[in-house]
């Protein structure tokens, strides 16, 4: 391809909009644009990288046993009130009216459609296991869009579902998956690390994130350098000295008038944020539960919601914050609350000389011990893990990192198979209800994932795998027959041998050219001058490397195409 005939429309400054490294990079060098909040039209260069990681997925997804069919975006609304998400997902499911008034809606993902294939075609035992996927258009209506394709409203996605006879079998296709999902993002030249996760509203026992690390991620995610346990930070399971106490000492009260927050509080009583105790209470399918957690920590609500098993779970109100505690808001504490479900992160278990709320507004109690004050409180891991935190597997610190998820499995169970009614018989002739997966992996943020991990002060740094070409000639001077005629042949040679190529045919100053092929990100440039062409050379750069090569001239083919087969083995750029 000829960069004259190529459309790759490129900008000199970033947008406004534009607030991450990635999205800078993919507008300015011409790969998308923006037609809506979080909707974006690929052009010509991101579709070829696409393309490229569709190529990778396929290609291990076939190996690892899955079958591609393609599913419709629009999905009518009786498939999701069988599973009970039609009013459950939230408004970022896009809800629509065909012209005879029925409900739709466009997908946000396929469980139910891909649920209700399956469970009028399959009957027997020895069908399984199966396993489909597909590459589809989501759309999710999501509040914020940012970050350009990081955080988008419209994406494609690869999404599979496993279908087994049972949990046994069905943990076998998830762990094949998973080694499918690790061999997918090593090969695209990403480094990532499996997460052990929440399943979200997706549903599910088993759950592991798929992090690309990048200071611009959304997640947070913490690994124990010592067993190597890795979490998100609303999962990952927090390590406490258990059976240690404090000295009790003697309970006491003390006015705080006008004092509610932890700040407050701290700054009234000269204590530290530490010795305080948060008490934060929550409504659960319409009751009240409440959570007490160090002053300067937290509440993981993850962990909270899980350990209600609720369908609403919200912060209370202030009328029923006032009901439980019989004080104004900011005045709460566990100490004498009748009838409530009080429960404490267990790390307070050992607790003594603490300060909380009295449930009487303006006054704080002091001097709580919560195994002796606190009356039937549970205890439970209740905290957002962070840097330094023990690991609950091992006692070791964590470390914390950012990260963007690219990929997610889950184990589902009997989910959306029990509701819509997917059976099949076993040998002994009984209908079993089908035990399910299913495996996403966000193929257009993972050119944003790509970036963010692979660029530097000029441009995109694309590994060979996904790179829209692999080599870029450039020749200097347009108006030296020589010139023009090397680097022609080069071009032509190295399309020959199977190489992806691009050729800066412009007429433009070399430093213009130069600066594009940064921005542009193509891994391999072989520069064509009319001096190097006098002594019988031309100049090989790799874009993740300052050093310049001198290469003859009847080599440089070989020479290159060595480096791309390397870059797209993993054994070389």
């Amino acid at each position: 391809m000829r960069l004259t005939q190529l459309w790759s429309p490129t900008l000199k400054e970033s947008p406004k909009e534009a607030e991450v490294i990635s999205h800078q990079l993919l507008l300015r060098a011409g790969y998308i644009r923006k037609l809506a909040a979080g909707i974006y039209t690929f052009l010509p260069l991101g579709w070829r990288v696409v393309r490229k990681v569709e190529d990778v997925i396929r290609e291990e997804m076939d190996r690892a046993g899955a079958q591609e069919i393609r599913l419709p975006t629009v999905q009518p609304a009786e498939l999701w009130e069988e599973s009970g998400r039609w009013e459950k997902y939230g408004p970022e499911l896009m809800r629509l009216k065909d012209r005879k008034g029925g409900n739709f809606c466009l997908g946000p993902t396929h469980e139910e459609v891909i649920t209700d294939l399956v469970r009028g075609e399959l009957r027997s035992y020895r069908q399984l296991p199966l396993n489909l996927y597909q590459f589809q258009t989501k759309f999710r209506d999501e509040l914020r869009p940012r970050a350009g394709l990081m955080r988008g409203r419209e994406f494609i996605m690869k999404d599979a579902y496993s279908f087994d006879l049972d949990e046994e079998a069905a943990r076998e296709s998830y762990e094949r998956m998973r080694s499918a999902y690790d061999a997918i993002f090593t090969r695209l030249g990403l480094a990532f690390r499996p997460v052990e996760a929440d399943s979200g509203n997706i549903g599910g026992s088993l759950s592991h994130e798929y992090q690309v690390l990048a200071e611009t991620g959304e997640d947070a995610i913490v690994s124990c350098p010592d067993c190597g346990y890795t979490a998100n930070v609303e999962k990952a399971e927090l390590g406490f000295d258990a059976g240690s106490v404090e000295e009790p000492t003697p309970l006491g009260r003390v006015d705080t008038p006008g004092a509610r927050t932890i700040d407050e509080v701290s700054a009234m009583l000269g204590v530290t944020a530490d010795r305080l105790l948060k008490t934060l209470v929550y409504d659960a399918d319409g009751s009240p539960v409440v959570f007490v957690v160090p002053g300067g920590r937290d509440l993981n609500e993850v962990k909270a919601e899980r350990l209600c098993s609720a369908e609403s779970f919200a912060p209370a109100g202030a009328a029923m914050v006032e009901a439980v505690t019989g004080a104004a808001v900011g005045f709460a504490g566990p100490v004498g609350l009748d009838g409530v479900r009080v429960v404490v992160d267990r790390t307070l278990e050992g607790a003594a000389d603490r300060v909380c709320g009295a449930n009487e507004t303006d006054v704080h109690l002091t001097g709580v011990m919560v195994r002796r004050d606190v009356e039937g409180a549970e205890f439970a891991d209740l905290l957002e893990a962070g840097d330094g935190d023990r690991c609950g597997r091992c006692g070791g610190r964590f470390a914390a990192f950012r990260g963007i998820e690219v990929g997610h499995v889950f184990h589902l169970g009997t989910r959306y198979s029990e509701a819509l009614g997917a059976r099949v018989l076993d040998e002994e002739g009984t209908e079993v209800t089908l035990s399910m997966g299913c495996y996403g992996i966000g193929v257009t943020r993972i050119l944003a994932a790509a970036v963010e991990q692979h660029h530097d002060g000029d441009g995109i740094r694309w590994p060979m795998v996904i790179a829209p070409y692999q080599v870029l000639v450039v020749p200097l001077q347009l108006r030296d027959e020589r010139v023009v005629a090397t680097a022609e042949s080069i071009y032509e040679r190295l399309g020959a041998c199977g190489v992806e190529v691009l050729i800066d045919d412009r007429d433009l100053r070399p430093g213009n050219k130069f600066k594009d092929a940064d921005l542009l990100g193509i891994p391999l440039r072989v520069t064509v001058g009319s001096r190097g062409v006098e002594k019988g050379q031309v100049e090989l750069k790799a874009r993740d490397s300052d050093d310049v090569h001198d290469v003859a001239i009847e080599e440089v083919v070989d020479r290159v195409a060595s480096l791309v087969r390397g870059g797209l083995s993993g054994t070389g750029r």
